[in-house]
Parts: structure tokens; C-alpha cells; sequence
């Protein structure tokens, strides 16, 4: 029974850590760009979008979906970006195990 109590720590300790992490991740960003940097995402590593920036020049009224697949990349690019964030950082805390729903 004390090798299930040094589990139990390990487990609480892993969780801990796993929620400070977390918060930091928050904290930080990663950055996208598309159309040769006419369209700049940045994202935090709770994978959420936190700007968007969109230069002049790229706004033609007369081609919105240009504007729209722009965007649309550099999202998806940033998303993409902030999971490889979070993935890595977690596998430093699990060292290197892969635990089904922690990333």
C-alpha cells in the first residue's frame, strides 16, 4: 500500500505542475503570417487568437475571399503552432510519456 501513497503524491505533484504550466502557457504567444506577412495572427498557448493584423493593402473590396483565405491560413497557422507549443511543453513535464487527453 505505500507504493499506491508515493502514486498518489506523484500523481498530485504531476498535477500541480501540469496546472502552473498551463498558466504560463497562457502567457505566451506564437505568431503566424500569411500573404507574405500582409496578415499577422498571434495566439497564446491556451489556443486561443489574441490579435489579428491586417495591412492596407491587402483590403480590396473587390476580392473579399482573398482577404478571407488570408486570415483564415494565418489562423489556422497560429492554432496549428500553439498545439506544437502546448504538446511540447507537455511532453517536458511527462517526460516524454504520452497521456491520453493531457494534450
Amino acid at each position: 500500500m505505500k507504493g499506491m501513497g508515493n502514486m498518489m503524491k506523484q500523481a498530485q505533484k504531476l498535477q500541480s505542475k501540469m496546472l502552473k504550466m498551463q498558466e504560463e502557457l497562457a502567457e505566451k504567444t506564437v505568431e503566424s503570417s500569411s500573404g507574405g506577412g500582409m496578415v499577422q495572427v498571434v495566439a497564446n498557448g491556451r489556443q486561443q487568437v489574441v490579435s489579428i493584423h491586417i495591412e492596407k493593402e491587402v483590403v480590396d473590396p473587390d476580392d473579399i475571399e482573398m482577404l478571407q483565405d488570408l486570415v483564415l491560413a494565418a489562423v489556422n497557422d497560429s492554432l496549428a503552432k500553439a498545439q506544437e507549443m502546448v504538446s511540447g511543453e507537455m511532453s517536458k513535464l511527462t517526460g516524454g510519456l504520452n497521456i491520453p487527453g493531457l494534450t
